[in-house]
């Protein structure tokens, strides 16, 4: 090892004021000249090594690298009005109409901003700068779900105690619910998944639904009790008679079976869409899957604002959307085959089936056929519980 990798190395290891003492005894031991010599040597500065040569003698009694003030100021400290224009511009006060408002508060728009203002920083030092002030990189979070009812908790603890005494009767609960329509063709899919080097799944530029071969409209009928989801994926609207149809071919695939010689169905959906608490067809649908298959449906709907509630949307569609993320959804088939093979470590399986049906929207139900159906409100917000029975 040569005398300048020597000093290389003890510059790396040693702190500051340890590397100045190094440097020091160096010269020292170096006799005349042997300040200069070291400063050559190590490529530090010959005031380094005096500075080094002064302190062998003083003891550090605070323990200090540095002496105080030493190093570089803070930017902060240098411009004492750079944090007070700072925090005028990330959270503006005063003028309603500031343009700030409606522009994105990045780094290179602040330091734009700044700059107007004669404070001159960079990108990095003011990332720092908004670090010590208490600010940080924030993404939009949903947790606004609208005017809560005042009888929000109440309607809860009532779903809770309809689902516990269905539990004890060991009839079927089912949770309901359309997913979000999905583009059929080649297009992006949100995820990623982890392909081989150099290969890359390339999709349509543009998500124009001529580019595709339609919408898919995949309802979901997720059982509770036996964690088990069916899927309907239908390729019209979203409509009243399309939700009943996914429960009735739910119930002939599946609920027959897991559930032989039960007469009770209880069915548990947020109060909006198909299956809307003011939707009349819906109600004169699930009549007609009543006479049909001799079930008493007992419907307790979500109060208001609480869709994402639902047990289905975190015990089915959330691992649905994970299983798919990253895959473009090129046909009905693919939409199947992912479908189907969505599980779970808790024990997860899903059926999925096609449905090409037409369901025309615009079906009026006067209020004579509503006044033909069996339903029996419940005392407690009998718009939101209720049950229908055979005719």
């Amino acid at each position: 090892m040569t005398v300048a990798q020597q000093y290389t190395v003890m510059h790396n290891t040693l702190d500051e004021r340890q590397w100045r003492v190094f440097l020091a005894t160096e010269a020292l031991k170096a006799g005349a000249g042997g300040i200069s010599h070291v400063a050559r040597l190590s490529k530090a500065d010959r005031k380094t090594v005096r500075k080094g040569i002064s302190e062998l003698n003083t003891p550090n009694l605070e323990g200090r690298v540095r002496r105080k003030g030493g190093g570089r100021k803070k930017r902060t400290e240098t411009d004492p009005k750079l944090v007070t224009d700072l925090e005028a511009l990330v959270e503006p006060k005063g003028d309603p109409m500031s343009l700030i408002r409606w522009t994105t508060k990045s780094l290179a728009h602040l330091v734009t901003a700044l700059e107007n203002k004669k404070h001159i920083i960079k990108k990095s030092a003011l990332a720092v700068v908004l670090a010590e002030c208490g600010f940080s990189l924030k993404a939009n979070k949903k947790n606004i779900e609208g005017i809560s009812h005042p009888d929000r908790d109440l309607q809860f603890q009532h779903i809770q105690k309809t689902c516990t005494g269905f539990e004890k009767k060991r009839c079927p609960i089912v949770s309901v619910d359309c997913k979000k329509k999905e583009l059929i063709g080649n297009f992006r899919n949100h995820g990623r998944e982890w392909q081989p080097r150099g290969k890359n799944t390339v999709v349509n530029v543009y998500d124009f639904i001529n580019l595709g071969d339609g919408k898919a409209a995949p309802y979901g009928v997720y059982d509770t009790v036996k964690n088990t989801g069916f899927v309907n994926v239908g390729v019209d609207h979203d409509t009243a008679s399309f939700a009943v149809e996914s429960i009735r071919r739910w119930w002939k695939t599946i609920g027959k079976i897991l559930y032989p010689k039960k007469t009770e169905l209880l069915i548990t959906s947020d109060g909006g869409g198909s299956n809307g608490v003011r939707n009349r067809l819906w109600k004169k649908e699930l009549q007609q899957l009543a006479n049909e298959t001799g079930l008493s449906i007992t419907v307790n709907h979500l109060p208001p604002a609480t869709s994402k509630w639902n047990k289905i949307e975190h015990r089915l569609f959330s691992y649905i959307s994970i299983n798919w993320r990253g895959k473009p959804l090129t046909s009905l088939e693919t939409i199947i085959e992912l479908l189907s093979h969505t599980t779970t470590k808790q024990g997860l399986t899903v059926t999925a089936v096609v449905d090409k049906n037409s369901y025309p929207t615009g079906i009026k139900v006067s209020d004579a056929e509503m006044a033909q159906i069996n339903i029996a409100r419940d005392p407690f917000h009998g718009e939101w519980n209720y049950t229908i029975t055979p005719q």
